[in-house]
């Protein structure tokens, strides 16, 4: 997936706000495109290969397969991310060459892909393996396929590839594969965000029915749902995967539908930065769950979560419609706030970020709220900074990047954090973004990305004090976003795999681009016309 460059001039006629008039366009598309804007995926476009040939577009998904792999036999990102998705397109192709009727030979792909599994993947140990969201239950599953794959194959196929079968890695058994299919198999309730993974859990999900739009936010497992029951038992199900092979012209993304966690934080990120938006009311309804005592889910076929529902709370408060965030404390545990009550591992920064800033619009428009709004704000403002690396950076479980986790909590420490400790974490982020700054300007954990610059510009540009080397740069970074020059931009959301939400990425380069705008403005370098960088829609 590239970057392309695109360029948003100001009206010298009516004094327009490139960043406004991009912004507009943005929100736009938030109402056309309700499923969400997500770059087509490997891990999930291999199980429609495998799991749904019946579909439109199966060999538009195979070409995009074959097209994606990297020169090593693997698929996916650098590291221990490759696993899931060359597990899940090797499996793929092993299924379309077991079916026959594939345009391209599809024996070498396969060889290279059991060739990077055996080699790399599968030799790493759990425990370096990245924490995506139930490693423990697809690897198993997808393991166990392509063995029994490769044992049904004809004579002269087989004698083409790889024979021993695939291992688990040093410290993954399929135990909890095995539980989790037995206490579905017998009917016992499970929590609701297991059914993102019904691919891999041989059920049928209680409340599947002709009105289900998606199962668990998966084209996965949609499709796998609608291959069992048949494709008249989900006409809205169906519907929905047709449109999502049309956008993508085959291939699917994941998560999807992601309704209301784009737009959460596409208003958010916007309203933060001072760019006027005027969202369709029908955009603003979909975030206002966020008030229930429940909250509010990313998309149809996800439980409620902390996340999207502060998220949420905070977009309605910089758009001017307030809500009581009292709902968050059904989330709040020993150690801050869950992602989920009662069913996650694990502590997620971003997380405490965003519920910060949900609690802290609360007290600012009602400074005489309860104790307990600001004792909240009080003990999260330590909360985070105990969570900071040594090296002034965070790290968090639903974003690859060290950049996001570090502008969530610095964003909501700088407008809203309290205490002595809060200038100090703030001044040490600020001081490892500029240590890490790259030669060309970007920022990025494994090259530099337009998505990462982004977030290190919004770090520097939120701090409350100079600091010698900042305003440099700024105008590095700024020129950088301004580049028309393709380059490679990995995904780094935490999914099956990793993934990029197009929007929502695009809306942090906008906000970024417009504080930059200012400072250098005010430092007399005005930049005429403003270019704002996106990764291309392809779902």
């Amino acid at each position: 997936m590239s970057d392309r460059a695109y360029r948003v001039l100001a009206d010298p006629a009516t004094g327009g706000d490139p960043a406004t008039d991009a912004a507009r366009e943005l929100i736009a598309g938030l109402a056309l495109r309700p499923w969400g804007q997500v770059a087509s995926s490997v891990y999930e476009t291999g199980r429609l290969v495998a799991d749904a040939p019946w579909l439109a577009g199966h060999q538009q998904r195979i070409g995009f397969l074959l097209r994606a792999q990297r020169t090593d036999g693997a698929w996916g990102p650098p590291e221990g991310y490759a696993l899931v998705p060359t597990l899940s397109a090797t499996d793929a192709l092993l299924a379309a060459l077991a079916d026959g009727g594939a345009p391209a030979d599809l024996v070498t792909p396969v060889a290279r892909g059991l060739g990077a599994l055996a080699g790399m993947l599968l030799a790493t140990d759990a425990r370096a393996l990245p924490d995506t969201p139930a490693l423990d239950l697809i690897v198993p599953a997808l393991v166990d396929s392509i063995n029994a794959r490769l044992t049904r194959l004809d004579r002269a196929t087989a004698e083409r590839l790889p024979r021993p079968p695939l291992g688990l890695p040093a410290g993954l058994g399929p135990d909890r594969l095995h539980a989790v299919r037995a206490a579905v198999a017998a009917g016992v309730p499970l929590p609701a965000k297991l059914a993102h993974f019904y691919e891999v859990l041989d059920a049928t999900p209680a409340d599947a029915g002709p009105t289900l739009t998606a199962v668990g936010a998966s084209p996965a497992a949609t499709a796998t749902w609608l291959t069992r029951a048949g494709p008249d038992a989900g006409p809205a199900a169906h519907a929905f995967l047709r449109q999502l092979i049309r956008d993508g012209g085959g291939p699917v993304p994941c998560p999807a539908p992601i309704t209301v966690f784009e737009r959460a934080w596409v208003l958010s990120g916007l309203r933060r930065a001072g760019v006027a938006v005027n969202p369709p009311a029908a955009v603003l309804e979909s975030l206002t769950g966020a008030a229930g005592a429940e909250g509010i889910a990313t998309g149809d076929g996800l439980p409620t979560d902390a996340d999207t529902t502060s998220v949420a709370l905070d977009a309605l408060a910089r758009l001017g419609r307030p809500a009581d965030p009292a709902g968050l404390w059904a989330y709040e545990t020993a150690d801050g706030f869950c992602t989920w009550p009662g069913s996650e591992d694990g502590f997620s920064v971003t997380t405490n970020a965003h519920v910060l800033d949900a609690f802290g619009q609360h007290l600012a428009a009602h400074p005489d709220a309860d104790a307990r709004y600001r004792r909240t704000v009080d003990r999260l403002s330590v909360v985070l900074p105990g969570h900071q690396r040594a090296d002034g950076g965070w790290q968090d479980r639903w974003h690859a990047s060290p950049y996001y986790a570090t502008a969530c909590c610095v964003l909501a420490l700088v407008e809203f954090g309290r205490g002595a400790g809060v200038a100090d974490a703030v001044r040490r982020a600020v001081r490892w973004v500029l240590e890490t700054q790259r030669a060309d300007g970007s920022w990025g954990r494994w090259v530099g990305t337009v998505e990462e610059t982004a977030y290190a510009l919004q770090i520097l540009l939120a701090a409350p004090t100079v600091v010698a080397g900042v305003d440099d740069a700024v105008a590095r970074g700024h020129a950088y976003l301004h580049e028309p020059a393709l380059r490679d931009h990995p995904p780094l959301w935490y999914g099956k795999e990793l993934y990029c939400p197009l929007a929502i990425v695009r809306s942090a380069v906008l906000a970024a681009c417009r504080l930059a705008a200012i400072r250098t403005e005010g430092l007399g370098r005005s930049v005429v016309d403003c270019g704002y960088r996106a990764t291309k829609t392809t779902t």
